[in-house]
């Protein structure tokens, strides 16, 4: 009888896939020993260890790669509706800003906008008379560091019209020209001295280089949480967004609005163990050689542009045929109406509030009486309710044992049943170390509350939004606006008070993340989405460019003082109607 090949070769396989498994159980049995021993190591790693890591990865953030196509960090969250993205379009039109003509290489310093050589003049003729209620306009002719007319327009000017005698100031509207050439165009509305002051901000070619920045590096400030469990920690970079290749990440975006949030995922730790939230630090080196003479102190940013001639007038009263009204003029008779300007140091409201001075702390105690305030923001509103503690010796501080600076706060007047509320905006946001459980976003803050005549709600988001495609200031406010509206629904009566973005001091850094440009472009858009809306604009854009104080993220008391008295100003007035 001949031998079964087949049988003797299968028992040949089985002995081999038998010596096989053998080896592959004894593999198996030694890495899991050594797991083992590896998880208890990390699990007796200290903070020094992690810290270690952490070191690393900020080594590896100096290296953030750039966003070129930037509709990935702008769509991000839930998708928006075709009428959303009409009024996305048409947003991102009316902010658009002229630009210099294309160029086959980078412009050098002097061929760009230079504010020394650059002059306005204003139309003074013999026996001309100005009266309030006129209109002063002023031509800007911008020229290069050479001397020569510039051609083309883009520069960002602001322009003021004051009078320090008077502790008078109105802010301008310029015009841009597209030729070198600009207007800005002054009411006039007090009687006596005007002076005009017209400031170059960044020339045309700087704005270039920030509008690329914006696109192109929405990650240049970035931020970091730390996560924690039992004796480990981690700590890793978080953003808005965060380039999708590059390692795990773990998804904060929150479930109601669709705010996105991502964190890069510990290597230990599991993404339910964040601690809390902090600016992680600001990437440097972001300008070219050719790109970083265009920012420089006292150069060509923020630099005054003098006059040709003389640089103020003498207003008279308003013309005897002219009906004279409150305030000298109404704000529908002139032309790029202002919201409002300075005199005697004193706001005057042109949006129709009754300005009142709340000069005494009873005076603001009687006002608030029975009120509930809620303020939601960043830190320019947290100087609204640190102005109040201070001001009115009745609030009373209660102690959450939260951070300083960051909140959140609650101060309590029993005597006249006033609650006053501080809470910071959900992220982006540059504080240090928020907890993670305390970040709110607006609208679901909103959304919570049950309104009424009694309450009020003073809200104020820009600062933080700077660095971020406008697209993303445009999905935050449609979500905040939703939940107003929401709330004016339920309950008609309730005060809603939005705080504008104002001016702040410039250097060559931060001009790259907090430019006035950035600021500028995200107040239009605010201005835009909640016009027609029964809520009050703080106007502190043109409450800060019309004040003699040197800008600043936190405008002085003074401003403040003025800021409160129309806040109050309007929600008396609302509580008599």
């Amino acid at each position: 009888m001949e031998p079964d090949h087949g049988t003797q070769k299968k028992g040949t396989l089985c002995g081999k896939l038998s010596k096989y498994a053998v080896i592959f159980l004894i593999l198996a049995v030694f890495g899991l020993i050594f797991l083992l021993r590896n998880v208890n190591t990390a699990e007796n790693w200290n903070c020094h260890t992690v810290s270690a890591l952490d070191q690393h990865q900020s080594r590896i953030q100096s290296k953030l790669p750039t966003f070129h196509n930037h509709t990935f960090c702008a769509h991000l969250g839930q998708k928006p509706s075709p009428e959303d993205e009409l009024e996305e379009r048409y947003l991102l039109d009316s902010i658009a800003w002229p630009g210099p003509p294309p160029r086959s290489s980078p412009v050098a310093l002097n061929q760009t906008s230079d504010p020394v050589h650059s002059l306005f003049t204003l139309p003074i003729k013999e026996g001309r008379e100005w009266h309030v209620g006129d209109q002063l306009e002023a031509l800007v002719q911008m020229h290069d560091f050479q001397g020569r007319p510039k051609i083309y327009g883009g520069d960002f000017l602001l322009a003021r019209l004051h009078s320090p005698e008077l502790g008078a100031g109105v802010a301008g509207k310029v015009l841009d020209h597209r030729n070198g050439s600009y207007s800005a165009l002054f009411p006039l509305l007090w009687v006596g001295s005007a002076q005009v002051e017209v400031t170059l901000v960044h020339s045309s070619e700087a704005v270039a280089v920030l509008r690329r920045l914006r696109e192109e590096q929405p990650q240049r400030v970035f931020y970091k949480s730390l996560f924690r469990s039992g004796s480990l920690s981690e700590t890793t970079v978080c953003n808005m967004c965060l380039p999708p290749d590059q390692k795990l990440q773990c998804n904060y975006t929150d479930l109601s609005t669709g705010e996105p949030w991502y964190c890069y995922k510990p290597k230990v730790l599991s993404c339910d163990t964040r601690i809390n939230h902090a600016t992680g630090g600001y990437v440097k080196n972001l300008l070219t050689s050719k790109e970083a003479p265009l920012f420089q102190s006292d150069v060509n940013i923020k630099v005054h542009i003098h006059a040709s001639g003389p640089d103020r007038i003498n207003v008279l009263p308003p013309r005897k045929d002219r009906a004279e009204v409150e305030s000298s003029v109404k704000p529908e008779a002139i032309q790029h109406a202002p919201s409002g300007y300075y005199y005697k140091d004193s706001w005057r409201s042109l949006n129709g509030v009754t300005m009142r001075q709340f000069n005494e702390s009873s005076a603001i105690t009687q006002c608030l009486k029975d009120k509930v305030i809620y303020m939601y923001g960043d830190s320019t509103v947290r100087q609204w309710f640190e102005h109040l503690l201070a001001f009115v010796p009745e609030l009373k501080q209660f102690n959450l044992h939260s951070p300083k600076k960051i909140g959140p706060f609650m101060a309590v007047d029993s005597t006249h049943n006033i609650l006053l509320k501080y809470r910071c905006h959900g992220p982006p946001i540059r504080f240090s170390a928020v907890i993670a459980n305390e970040f709110r976003y607006i609208s679901n803050e909103l959304d919570g509350l049950s309104g009424g005549p009694n309450t009020v709600a003073v809200l104020s988001i820009w600062a933080h939004f700077s660095t971020y495609p406008v697209e993303v200031y445009i999905r935050r406010l449609r979500h905040i606006r939703r939940a107003v509206l929401r709330l004016l629904d339920r309950a008609p009566g309730t005060i809603i008070v939005i705080r504008s973005a104002n001016l702040r001091a410039l250097d060559p850094e931060v001009s790259l993340y907090d430019s006035d440009w950035y600021s500028l472009q995200l107040d239009e858009v605010l201005r835009a989405m909640f016009k027609g809306l029964n809520v009050l604009l703080v106007d502190a854009w043109q409450m800060t460019l019309a004040h003699h104080s040197p800008h600043d993220l936190h405008p002085p008391p003074a401003i403040i003082k003025n800021m409160i008295d129309m806040l109050l100003s309007h929600v008396c007035q609302k509580s008599h109607q």
